[in-house]
């Protein structure tokens, strides 16, 4: 577990400026703001000013391991040689501790506890030796998807129903984050720990990432890249309450409920 520190952090709040800069204690939680130390349970949160958001599949090495048999068989034949990716678009963007729909007749959703790296500038054709160059900063995401997703071509009818990417709760600046390719990323459901893994078990750490990455697209500032989610994804029901934390970022908290009951509600 993280040691208790104050790093400055970008935040997004309910009728406020975005984006505010604030001190933010990761390993507590909290937030120091208008001169007051706070939970951020007390805070009113909205989704960080972001561009587009792109998820990576099959970046862990024990998913990787899991699916070695099934590379080989009809229709792949090999594994995949350049990253996998697909977009969480903005009507699946949620805030911390919102809550997230689940679908009329789901039985329950997987939880993708990753990491997310904020773009700072405009990158394409990033050599990996200088890809720091071109990170902002860290946050955390929550890659909500129907179970049984499709791996070498994620479908949208799975991975972008509303609601199903929290994002958040704040964005920590690059240089506060001095070892993001080994951070533990861990998820609990109920407050019971369900999953646990690091990022330096990821297949394409993060330079190389970024480097494979725009070398045949170019990513904006402001987007962020989620670097992939571990194998064993837990699974979580309507009801249920989830906290995803990264090592160094805090944690991040949705709760669970029937799409029916937020029917009515504008979700992001």
């Amino acid at each position: 577990m993280a040691t208790s520190r104050t790093v400055s952090a970008l935040l997004a709040l309910r009728g406020r400026p975005q984006p505010l800069e604030a001190r933010v204690e990761p390993a507590e939680n909290a937030v120091i703001i208008d001169g007051r130390r706070v939970d951020a349970s007390e805070l009113d949160w909205d989704t960080p000013a972001i561009g587009c958001l792109y998820g990576v599949a099959l970046n862990f090495r024990g998913l990787l391991e899991a699916l070695e048999p099934e590379f080989h068989r009809p229709p792949h034949d090999r594994p995949p040689l350049a990253p996998v990716l697909y977009i969480k678009p903005r009507n699946t963007w949620l805030a911390h501790r919102r809550s997230v729909p689940v679908p009329t007749g789901v039985d329950a959703v997987e939880i993708g506890a990753t990491l997310a790296v904020v773009i700072g500038r405009d990158a394409r054709r990033v050599a990996r030796h200088r890809a720091a160059e071109v990170i902002a900063g860290y946050t955390i995401v929550n890659d909500i998807s129907l179970p049984n997703a499709g791996l070498f071509r994620p479908p949208l009818r799975a991975k972008c129903r509303d609601g199903f990417c929290p994002v958040g709760p704040w964005i920590v600046p690059r240089d506060a984050v001095p070892a993001p390719d080994a951070l533990v990323i861990r998820a609990w459901v109920n407050r019971e720990l369900r999953m646990e893994n690091t990022t330096a078990n990821l297949q394409r750490d993060i330079a190389t990432l970024i480097a494979d990455v725009t070398e045949f697209m170019t990513l904006r500032a402001g987007d962020l890249l989620a670097v992939g989610v571990p194998e064993h994804p837990p699974l979580a029901r309507a009801g249920d309450e989830v906290t995803v934390e990264v090592e160094g970022l805090g944690r991040l908290e949705s709760t669970l409920v029937p799409e029916e009951i937020l029917s009515g509600e504008i979700l992001p």
